[in-house]
């Protein structure tokens, strides 16, 4: 846990701003948690906030059960978004460029393998795609250990070149399947709590996807998380689950983008309870689902914009408001040196 010994000086410089206690609402919320992660990891109060090379790496793989009809696109368009991504003409690229936030993709086992010009595309594939969960396992758990010990090699690399804001997206046509599998295992709740739209499919799709999920959840009976990852997760989610634990043992926050990322964080927490210590919530998603993440991980969303989009997009539009939450923590005068007397 962060330690909190500091937590009377942090709370105090917010206090002493030019403001009502409290009037600048989830940003002093913001503002303390960032102060509380930066003094511990620095073992001394910290009066200025540091926000450095913030970076959204986005984990991209294919799904079996995407054969079955579960989404509104094809698995091809895993690979086709992971080109446009790295052509620059995604909705997460126009958001990163808008906010100089870093851009990364990930292969963590697409269908095949995509070209690269940019520079931006780091390979650690697990294979061609998942098996199809609601036939049989959809990994190895040799798998799923590599691609957590993947996920936090990528980060642990990322906060070697000095960042220290850390932001996950994803992409895989299918993956609202696994992550909807993996909320119901881990949180004990009823698939079709847990099932829901996804990219946008017809009432005759979700209820086939509601089965489809179902028979992979029926085959769960295990409490190790690992096993259950193996049964019914992603490559994609398995390195993000090692990226959050890897981030929280360098003490580096983690803005979590939607329904997707949640569950990863979710898991990551249930693995090592430190982890939710360094997480900011950006939006609430359109995914109905995603409010039980939220709910089980008692997180307070900073936006609610009707996303579902994915890509790490919520986010990236999210981060400013960090920005501003770091910028009022160092810069906004106290009542003392504004000579203001109330």
């Amino acid at each position: 846990m962060l330690q909190s010994h500091f937590d009377d000086l942090i709370q105090n410089r917010i206090d002493q701003k030019t403001k009502p206690p409290g009037a600048l609402g989830q940003l002093e919320a913001v503002a303390f948690q960032l102060a509380k992660i930066q003094s511990s990891s620095e073992g001394v109060f910290v009066p200025h906030i540091d926000i450095s090379k913030p970076c959204v790496i986005v984990f991209a793989g294919d799904h079996g059960i995407a054969q079955q009809g579960v989404s509104i696109a094809p698995s091809a368009v895993t690979q086709q978004m992971v080109m446009n991504f790295l052509a620059g003409g995604a909705a997460i690229n126009c958001f990163c460029r808008a906010n100089d936030i870093d851009f990364n993709v990930v292969d963590c086992g697409m269908l095949a393998p995509v070209a690269d010009q940019s520079g931006q595309l780091q390979l650690s594939r697990l294979g061609q795609g998942t098996e199809d969960f609601s036939v049989q396992a959809a990994m190895s758990l040799t798998q799923v250990k590599q691609g957590i010990a993947a996920g936090s090699e990528i980060v642990s690399a990322k906060i070697a070149a000095g960042t220290n804001l850390l932001m996950f997206g994803e992409m895989g046509i299918g993956n609202t399947s696994s992550a909807s599998a993996l909320l119901s295992v881990t949180a004990s709740l009823d698939v079709e709590q847990c099932v829901g739209l996804g990219t946008g499919i017809s009432d005759e799709q979700l209820a086939r996807k509601i089965q489809l999920v179902r028979r992979g959840v029926e085959r769960c009976n295990s409490n190790d998380l690992e096993v259950l990852l193996s049964e019914v997760g992603g490559f994609e989610i398995v390195h993000m689950v090692g990226a959050f634990i890897e981030a929280s043992r360098q003490r580096v926050p983690v803005l979590v983008d939607g329904f997707i990322v949640s569950v990863a964080a979710l898991i990551a927490v249930k693995m090592e309870p430190q982890v939710r210590d360094y997480l900011f919530f950006a939006h609430a998603s359109q995914e109905y689902a995603h409010r039980y993440v939220l709910e089980l991980l008692n997180a307070k969303p900073l936006l609610d914009l009707s996303l579902r989009l994915g890509e790490g997009t919520g986010a990236a539009v999210a981060y400013p408001l960090l920005k501003c939450a770091a910028e009022f923590y160092n810069s906004m005068a106290s009542f003392d040196s504004a000579g203001v007397t109330v």
